[in-house]
């Protein structure tokens, strides 16, 4: 008999689930919890089981706003993935069984459906839903871009072959002048990790979404320390760089980071990721995940990331209607109140539309409508 459950973070099931799957940093409670308290949602997760097959999947729950002093049904939701690449987590007896994965999802959205949820947005995770789109479909799964991976299991030699020739003429040349990497107490080094990470938000003119506050890193690092490491370089005695480094289930991601404008130059990060590569091949560690471009793309990120490995994933994402009655209410009260056709909003390519300011000169394809069978 399949079940359907909604776990909030007090529900001592979901850490349960965690101990039958395996998972990464953004799965944990204490993740979700911080990334509600940043962001204003709910956290909650849903489980789908049928005996040994599990579909667990942890995101945010969001009261829809009201647009432009326009009065929006209060009782209208939607949901997205906190901040990473949470993704779907599946046992081994989930993923062998198609049938149960399309009944799952079908189940995933009539349950949302009946919590008045009109859309989700989820962001999956590049090594632990590799090829989910083979099993789903372009119907549910859309492929947002491509992230870039080291395959820990190789050889040393291997690894160091892989990487691309201006890295590792640019490593050795770090070493030679002197630069140290090396893995630093967290706290110790916080506010030299502060003032690289604010100048980097401040140079590349990132979202205010993005400039985590001091709060933000203090709360993390006490309930999360245990999967976080702080690597840096320095030089006579300065710190050049540094990038928060989370460790779960042999998966190494590289969190957040920054370099200090006045070595942006040098490039001190390659150093920093040459060292953390062999660093966590000695914990035992499979991939070192790198992420990809900013939005997706193949632009300068992801070019500097593509040089440390030939290794790639697809990263995937799931834009679901749930309820299209209320998707459509949201997007024709968006138009409305910018005094605009509801064709502009549908045509940008924000998911969900209704929370787009407006693109309305991107054309790009409609999410695909998933009805619960």
């Amino acid at each position: 008999m399949l079940s359907v459950q909604i776990i909030d973070l007090s529900n001592p099931l979901w850490l349960e689930i965690l101990q039958k799957l395996r998972h990464d940093f953004y799965h944990l409670p204490e993740y979700v919890y911080l990334e509600s308290q940043r962001t204003n949602t709910i956290p909650q997760a849903i489980l789908i089981s049928q005996a040994d097959k599990l579909l667990f999947l942890p995101y945010l729950l969001r009261e829809c706003e009201n647009f432009h002093g326009k009065q929006v049904n209060s009782e209208i939701f939607d949901v997205i993935s906190p901040y990473g690449y949470p993704g779907i987590l599946l046992s081994d007896a989930a993923i062998n069984s198609p049938d149960f994965l399309e009944l799952g999802m079908s189940n995933l959205i009539s349950a949302f459906n009946s919590q008045n949820i009109c859309s989700a947005f989820f962001r999956l995770h590049p090594v632990l839903n590799a090829n989910l789109e083979k099993i789903y479909g372009a119907d549910i799964c859309q492929i947002t871009g491509e992230t870039v991976g080291i395959d820990l299991t190789l050889s040393p030699e291997e690894i160091w072959k892989q990487t691309r020739s201006d890295h590792r003429k640019d490593i050795n040349r770090h070493k030679r002048s002197g630069l140290e990497a090396r893995m630093v107490n967290f706290q110790e080094y916080f506010h030299e990790f502060m003032d690289c990470y604010q100048q980097t938000m401040e140079r590349v003119g990132a979202k205010k979404l993005y400039f985590f506050g001091d709060e933000y890193f203090e709360n993390i690092a006490q309930k999360l320390g245990d999967y976080l490491h702080l690597g840096i370089v320095e030089f006579a005695g300065e710190v050049m760089c540094a990038c928060i480094f989370s460790e779960c289930c042999g998966i190494v991601q590289s969190y957040l980071s920054g370099t200090k404008n006045k070595f942006l130059k040098q490039s001190p990060d390659k150093l920093l990721f040459d060292y953390v590569r062999f660093w966590a091949k000695e914990r035992g560690n499979q991939v070192l995940h790198l992420g990809g471009g900013y939005g997706g793309n193949k632009d300068g990120v992801y070019k500097f990331k593509a040089g440390f490995s030939q290794k790639r994933y697809t990263f995937l994402t799931l834009r679901l209607i749930t309820d299209p009655e209320k998707y459509n209410y949201l997007v024709t009260s968006k138009a409305e109140a910018l005094n605009i056709h509801p064709q502009e909003i549908l045509q940008s390519d924000f998911f969900p539309a209704y929370r787009s300011f407006l693109a309305s000169n991107i054309q790009a394809p409609k999410p695909k409508l998933i009805s619960a069978k």
